[in-house]
């Protein structure tokens, strides 16, 4: 096993493994149960399979819709039932396998069946690895927004195989990116820097840029959830660039990428603080340079406004009437700019345009 081991502290630490050849890690991560339900996308059906038969476990395998389909409340439904009828313990242990939407299904069951049970996430998406299965937040999608319904469930480990990135198409691998120069404008600059030097080697799956940029990713995550596991502070930074961008997923129906939408989100941001003076120029241009170079958006249409900032009015983030939106007041400075007036809103989404 080739692995490197990242810290999750909090009051469940574990442990996040990046490299290749991990699935001899699972076993103790499943010790104590009798059986494990694994959750799967259906193309990934051998790889969930493969996991059961590490494991050592006697498995149940539960097929789940594709993308974002997946996080839907009969979704849930329907594997609650599954593990009703398995006579799934507490003991027991869910495993997610598949993209940032089968973690966040697979983390809600587990949060919610018999008031919680462990799960374990092997994400296969470069999305899934820098965000979705690392930090314990689980959720499903609702007709009022993206991830409004959830639980806070930390997981019992997370395995990151970065073979399982080489079988994704490019574009879904590009997308995750997205996620991935969000760490870097938040936390970690040397991030930026690897991909201006090489924007190429940022996106092939087989060399050891990726491998650098997802380790370094997911201990910028690592750090802020350790410090805050229920976004009542500090872990709010991990939503930069999110606030537009899930008005824009929830506008499409959740058909497009989450990190295109992310990237655009990106961009949106840095204008907004940019035009309230809050962060130089440069900085916030380069938010569009390095997002280009990897071949994510960086405008949307102009005729969405009035759809995307009703969306907005409906995020995580708000109190009350009044909205708020992470933004940077420097490169790795950030903060929250409170109720910004709507012409400003305005105004920055016509730079997207």
């Amino acid at each position: 096993m080739d692995a490197t081991v990242i810290e999750v502290g909090g009051q469940r630490p574990y442990d996040v493994l990046v490299g290749r050849d991990l699935l001899s890690a699972l076993p103790p991560l499943v010790a104590g149960a009798a059986q494990v339900a694994i959750l799967h996308a259906a193309p990934l059906k051998a790889l969930a399979e493969r996991v059961g038969e590490a494991t050592g476990v006697t498995p149940l395998l539960v097929e789940l819709p594709d993308a974002e389909s997946a996080k839907r409340v009969e979704v849930a439904a329907g594997c609650w039932d599954a593990l009703g009828n398995a006579g799934f313990t507490r003991t027991d242990v869910v495993i997610g396998v598949g993209g940032g939407a089968v973690t966040d299904v697979a983390g809600f069951v587990a949060a919610c069946w018999l008031r919680g049970v462990p799960v374990v996430h092997v994400p296969t998406s470069l999305l899934g690895m820098v965000d979705a299965a690392v930090g314990g937040k689980t959720g499903v999608n609702t007709a009022a927004g993206k991830n409004l319904v959830g639980a806070f469930h930390p997981p019992a480990g997370v395995l990151c195989d970065l073979s399982t990135l080489e079988t994704l198409p490019p574009a879904d691998l590009r997308a995750g990116l997205a996620e991935v120069v969000k760490c870097g404008f938040i936390a970690d600059p040397e991030i930026l820097d690897l991909i201006e030097a090489d924007p190429e080697a940022a996106a092939d799956p087989t060399g050891s840029v990726v491998r650098e940029l997802v380790e370094r990713s997911v201990r910028v995550k690592a750090r802020v959830v350790s410090a805050d596991l229920h976004e009542t502070g500090l872990r709010e930074i991990l939503n930069y660039g999110h606030t537009l961008g899930h008005a824009i997923e929830k506008i499409e129906g959740y058909a497009g990428r989450h990190g295109e939408a992310v990237s655009v989100g990106l961009v949106y941001a840095a204008a907004l603080a940019r035009l309230a003076g809050r962060l130089d120029p440069d900085t916030a241009h380069r938010h569009r340079r390095v997002l280009a170079a990897l071949g994510l958006p960086v405008r949307y249409r102009a005729d969405a406004w009035d759809a995307l900032d009703a969306a907005m009015r409906v995020d995580k983030k708000s109190r009350g009437a009044r909205r708020r939106f992470v933004v940077l007041d420097g490169l790795a400075r950030v903060s929250i700019m409170d109720d910004p007036p709507a012409e400003l809103l305005r105004t920055a989404y016509q730079e997207l345009t």
